[in-house]
């Protein structure tokens, strides 16, 4: 049931998920209302009126301490991929810049690799979730040829005190190439959300067996709307491709406009003078 639950919350389009769990909510509501009509009591209603406020007011504060820790695990885990972008696209600008040493073939193949790799790894974070195979397949690609030519780039400086800087760069660009994809692969438990969603039912019985008159049903039909909105948006955020609220690629979309602006030749201005210019 819990990986049935997990593949559905994770595939699923947020607009049905969200259908899907109001669903559950309203029918478990009005199996609530059912239940109390049927119910024959014999104990004073102003008794029985105040022992269940005390008990809806207990399962509203359970219901809202689980859902904020729900909500912290998503945030912790959009916050972590949010940091990593910053991350690489730091690491990839200073592997581009410290490329510049190099004599060509090897400045020029390596900058044209990192450029691609930027682009690649663009197009990888706006895509869906199912159309990003042949993104993670090129990704891979990209990663072999760059390791593969800053080696040979490497070979052509080695007897330079700053050589294992520039290995160094290419190696926490592939580094943090993983700890990206195994950041986008961390989702929030799926008993934690299973755990929620019947959570989230029995207080919709308790409400339906509890409320009575058209002005309390209509207060609790709210109720349940917003409940159902809240547990949306922690699935939606807990979603890195598959959702509407995405970690921003702002320090991505920078890199690239800034390798755009500074190609490899720009670095030459001062070579092609002369060592004795100023």
């Amino acid at each position: 049931m819990p990986d049935f639950f997990g593949i559905w919350l994770e595939a699923a389009p947020i607009a049905v998920v969200g259908a899907g769990v109001l669903a559950v909510l309203v029918a478990a509501s009005v199996a609530g209302t059912q239940l109390r009509k049927r119910h024959d009591s014999t104990r004073e209603e102003e008794a029985a009126s105040a022992q269940e406020g005390f008990i809806i007011s207990a399962v509203l504060g359970l219901l809202a301490l689980l859902m904020g820790f729900t909500f912290a695990l998503a945030i912790d885990r959009f916050d972590t991929r949010r940091l990593l972008v910053l991350e690489d696209a730091n690491a990839i600008r200073t592997a581009y810049l410290q490329a510049q040493v190099l004599d060509e073939p090897h400045r020029a193949r390596i900058s044209g690799l990192l450029v691609a790799y930027t682009d690649n790894m663009v197009q990888l974070a706006n895509a869906e979730a199912g159309q990003n195979r042949e993104l993670l397949a090129k990704d891979d690609r990209l990663l072999t040829k760059l390791w593969s030519a800053a080696l040979t780039g490497f070979d052509s400086i080695r007897q330079l005190d700053f050589s294992s800087t520039l290995m160094t760069s290419m190696n926490q660009v592939i580094t943090l190439d993983a700890s990206r994809r195994a950041a986008r692969r961390a989702h929030v438990p799926t008993p934690v959300f299973l755990t929620l969603l019947i959570y989230l039912a029995v207080t919709a019985a308790l409400l339906g067996y509890v409320l009575l008159g058209w002005r309390a049903r209509a207060a609790g039909a709210i109720t349940l709307a917003l409940l159902t909105m809240a547990f949306v948006l922690v699935v939606d955020i807990d979603r890195p491709t598959g959702g509407t609220i995405r970690e921003t690629q702002g320090p991505m979309e920078e890199l690239q406009k800034f390798l755009r602006a500074q190609p490899a030749r720009t670095f030459d201005s001062w070579r092609a003078i002369g060592p004795q210019s100023n």
